[in-house]
């Protein structure tokens, strides 16, 4: 057998004879078969529904309006005096007896020495800078307080804490010298 099927004519048309009727239009009716039913007319249209017009009601009375006006007592809270802040303050820092107590130890003289430890501090820092010069005095008086300042804002202010930020500052008034801003400021010095 072959790929190939052959070609049988059914019907053959001599020259010059028209062509038959091409193929039956779409949805015609094949002669053999019995034609459709007719389609049964329409209904008649059903008469819309009468319209009935409603009485029309007499204009209503707007409701009254009722307007109700409450006043609460109010007084805004009395600014802080001085006194009220600086204690707000120094509480955020540390609990009072926190600050006394470090306030005490650093001042109150050390019995057999006579000094306290925060003057102590300050003329360590004053021979640091009398020896080193004006940068070694600031460089050591504010490096403890950095610290303190540090781990004060950190951890909240504790005994030991608050200790070390009470020497630190006696011994950075060690390192101050009244000339310094001139100096800063000329460059001059004495």
């Amino acid at each position: 057998m072959s790929d190939r099927t052959p070609i049988i004519p059914t019907r053959i048309i001599p020259g010059g004879v028209p062509l038959p009727p091409g193929p039956p239009p779409a949805g015609a009716v094949p002669p053999w078969r019995a034609p459709a039913p007719a389609v049964p007319p329409p209904p008649p249209p059903t008469p819309p529904p009468a319209v009935v017009v409603p009485v029309a009601e007499p204009p209503r009375q707007p409701d009254p309006q009722v307007v109700v006006h409450v006043l609460l007592p109010y007084e805004p809270e009395p600014e802080p005096t001085r006194w009220q802040r600086l204690w707000a303050w120094a509480t955020s820092i540390g609990r009072p007896w926190q600050i006394c107590g470090a306030l005490a130890l650093a001042l109150l003289p050390i019995p057999g020495v006579g000094y306290s430890v925060a003057t102590i501090w300050a003329s360590v820092v004053t021979e640091a800078r009398a020896e080193g010069g004006q940068d070694a005095g600031y460089a050591l008086a504010l490096t403890p307080l950095a610290i303190a300042v540090m781990r004060i804002v950190r951890g909240g202010g504790t005994l030991r804490r608050l200790l070390l930020l009470a020497v630190s500052l006696v011994g950075l008034m060690g390192a101050i010298d009244l000339y310094d801003p001139i100096t800063w400021l000329t460059g001059v010095t004495r």
